[in-house]
């Protein structure tokens, strides 16, 4: 993979300056967070220091007083509220913390998520049906419903009122619910856009603990937020750089029995777990409910107060996961042959693949994985009941949402964002897909567009790695999309006792620069050996970490990519 190196702007080195004198950060810091923005001395503090006491007010969502209002009125008259989720992290974490906290302020509540291969994604009439037959006169969508506009049609006529709490972009119809909770909703001022679904959910919980007085009951739900924000993507800015901050700290103290279950499962360590813990250890362990088989139990594991119980679900989404694997592999070798060959027969640009056969549960992965590979937009499309539904996901630069916006008449349905969407067809059109997504695609990209990019936030010199330099760099956590691990370009480097090949075709050497040496390792980097042997001066692109090896722990520099000098 070639890739292009893009140095971050930092413009103004005034600001640097005052950022170092005033609170005695290392100049290369102070770069990193000036080029990213915060650039103040109480962005820095705001930043470094994360409080609850920053979150915005729940009320300026549009909608909130109506929603607090009708659910305070149900609870008051026993009325069964009904939540409805999503089969995704997002979505069962929303569904899981909303139940436990309406049932805590004495809601009678229950849920519902829709299974992947019976029912499909999103909140329907069929959803409504179920609720009406349960009782319920109130339904609490979560991470679905803000293009459901049907549905709520069909509840509005059987007199259920709907309360939407969702973060997706709505569709140009906006359903005629009693309220609609969606930070990015026409309309609506909330000062931060970025929530995942299970921040919009803590919203409305952080606005009922508020009306009954005791708002720090909301806090305690941290532990949802922070997992589902790292799994949805979310943005780990503004808000979401704070629930995460503080829900890593309740789930790493004082685990829920079916959290705990998943990390004793996932082979982590309590006191250690990160957003990658979370994206790459238990999200995948609590998709796995509902990727191949019933996602109420990821919801029932995550409100269970039995350790044992909780243990038993864990180890149930632990063998399916396991499962999940061995097909998104198999998924993968055959999606890889056919994107090749479509590859070199249309434009290059775009990848939209069908088979009847594919899991429905692993397409997503795999078109994730496409994209990591290929580096362009991909759809991956299986045959549920004679309709093909799907997953897409995109590159930096290309809209995947807007781009199924221009073929919307070929449709039956889709949403999503701008960088994955879901989607459903008839099988017949496929084809035309194809060629409309392909043409979007190959107007809009350019062949620099799909070489994927490093940006860099600054220049370094090996001897500015102080332990004060380390100690502000950690301050940089939570990292996550929008606030990645710092990464820093080194020139003029050489290896101090020459390059080995570890593992599974890893570089490690000692990174040498006038005269100071650290560890280094590249995944994955073995074949770049030649750039950095034979005694040659070349330049790194890292990021910094931990390396923990029989109980000790010392810094190493993480290579992204490096080119000689």
């Amino acid at each position: 993979m070639n890739y292009r190196w893009i140095s971050r702007e930092c413009n103004d080195e005034h600001a640097v300056q005052d950022i170092v004198t005033t609170l005695g950060i290392p100049a290369p810091i102070a770069r990193v967070l000036v080029g990213r923005g915060i650039d103040t001395i109480d962005s820095v503090r705001r930043f470094f220091e994360p409080s609850l006491d920053y979150l915005h007010a729940p009320w300026e969502m549009d909608g909130m007083e109506a929603a607090v209002d009708r659910i305070e009125r149900a609870i008051a008259s026993q009325e069964l509220v009904w939540i409805h989720g999503d089969y995704d992290v997002d979505g069962t974490s929303s569904a899981a913390m909303m139940l436990h906290f309406l049932r805590s302020i004495g809601a009678n509540a229950s849920y519902h998520i829709p299974s992947r291969l019976e029912e499909g994604f999103g909140f329907t009439p069929l959803s409504v049906e179920r609720a009406r037959s349960a009782g319920a006169t109130v339904i609490v969508t979560v991470d679905v419903g803000v293009t459901a506009s049907k549905a709520v049609d069909a509840a509005n006529l059987l007199g259920i009122d709907v309360i939407v709490c969702d973060h997706h972009q709505s569709a140009e119809e906006i359903p005629a619910a009693l309220a609609i909770l969606d930070p990015i909703k026409p309309g609506c001022n909330y000062p931060f856009k970025g929530l995942a679904a299970c921040g919009v959910a803590f919203k409305l919980i952080q606005a009922l603990a508020e009306r009954h007085g005791h708002p720090e009951l909301a806090f305690a739900y941290l532990d949802f937020v922070a997992i589902a924000s790292a799994a949805d993507i979310a943005p780990l800015t503004d808000e979401n750089r704070i629930l995460s901050h503080f829900g890593l700290e309740l789930l790493n103290a004082y685990p829920r029995p079916g959290f705990k279950g998943l990390v004793d499962c996932a082979g982590l360590h309590l006191g250690q777990l990160t957003n990658a813990s979370v994206i790459f250890g238990l999200a995948p362990r609590i998709n796995a409910a509902g990727r191949l088989g019933d996602p109420r139990r990821a919801v029932e594991m995550m409100i269970q107060t039995d350790e044992l119980k909780a243990f038993n679900i864990a180890q149930q989404l632990e063998h399916d996961n396991r499962l999940r694997r061995t097909i998104d592999e198999q998924t993968f070798e055959e999606a890889a042959r056919a994107a090749e060959a479509q590859l070199a027969s249309k434009s290059g640009r775009s990848l939209v693949l069908h088979a009847d056969h594919w899991h429905a549960g692993v397409i997503g992965i795999v078109a994730s994985r496409l994209v990591e590979r290929y580096h362009v937009p991909s759809i991956m499309l299986t045959t549920i009941d004679g309709i093909a539904k799907g997953s897409a996901r995109s590159v930096k630069d290309f809209d995947i949402h807007g781009a199924l916006k221009q073929c919307e008449d070929l449709l039956l349905e889709f949403g999503g964002h701008k960088h994955a969407a879901g989607l459903s067809l008839k099988v017949e059109a496929i084809p035309e897909l194809q060629r409309r997504i392909d043409e979007i695609a190959a107007e809009s990209l350019t062949d620099e567009m799909l070489k994927p990019e490093i940006i860099i936030d600054a220049e370094l010199q090996l001897n500015e790695l102080t332990p004060d330099f380390f100690n502000a760099l950690a301050k940089f956590a939570p990292y996550g999309y929008k606030n990645h691990r710092p990464v820093f370009h080194t020139s003029n480097v050489s290896t101090a006792g020459g390059v080995k090949i570890v593992g599974n075709n890893h570089l490690k050497f000692r990174a040498l620069q006038r005269g100071f040496a650290m560890d280094a390792i590249g995944f994955n980097l073995g074949h770049r050996m030649n750039d950095c042997g034979h005694g040659r001066p070349f330049s790194v692109v890292y990021t910094l970490e931990e390396n923990f090896f029989n109980g000790t722990s010392t810094p190493q520099l993480r290579i992204k990519d490096l080119r000689p000098d």
